[in-house]
């Protein structure tokens, strides 16, 4: 996450983008095989490794957004539903353009809803520096709210990486062996 959030905020793109999260879920993986932490729970860590760098991206983006962002009104040129938009809880992607006419290139999803028609004014939120992709602003948060979702993708992983490393040494081995070799001295 930390390399997501130095990614998004300096413009580096191997950071902004999750390479380095990916690299870095690699690398644990192979830890836990070299540690010999049994196949099961190295598929749990990659799973949680690869969604924590799958996520961390756009949160990071998020969490700067939060601290620099600038918020503007922009009118709404067109409204589409994404392929999946069937029924209430579908997406839906409004174009954009300021006050002043200008468009913009992106497209944003949050706060465009069925009801959003061409000509409407949406709240868009933007850096100022041009690193992070403008967003949609869905009402009012703060750079907890914007980390709480990764949270869990964390938690999951410390826990499973401690299980997995723990499971790794083999403990009854030694005492076993060395009570053996004890009493047969005796």
């Amino acid at each position: 996450m930390g390399a997501g959030v130095f990614g998004a905020w300096t413009g580096e793109s191997a950071f902004a983008a999750g390479d380095v999260g990916l690299v870095c879920a690699l690398g644990l993986v192979l830890y836990l095989l070299l540690v010999r932490a049994g196949r099961a729970m190295v598929g749990i860590v990659a799973v949680l490794a690869l969604g924590l760098a799958l996520h961390a991206p756009q949160t990071a983006a998020g969490v700067v957004l939060t601290a620099r962002g600038q918020e503007r009104s922009v009118v709404v040129t067109s409204v589409q539903a994404s392929e999946k938009a069937s029924g209430a809880r579908g997406r839906y992607f409004c174009s954009v353009e300021s006050r002043g006419g200008a468009p913009s290139t992106a497209r944003i999803w949050r706060g465009c809803t069925k009801a959003t028609r061409p000509g409407d004014a949406l709240a868009l939120v933007y850096d100022p520096k041009g690193l992070v992709p403008p967003r949609g602003v869905e009402g009012t948060t703060d750079i907890v709210d914007a980390l709480k979702g990764l949270a869990a993708w964390a938690l999951g992983l410390v826990i499973a990486c401690v299980v997995a490393v723990v499971r790794s040494f083999r403990l009854l081995d030694r005492p076993v062996a060395s009570a053996v070799s004890a009493a047969r001295w005796w």
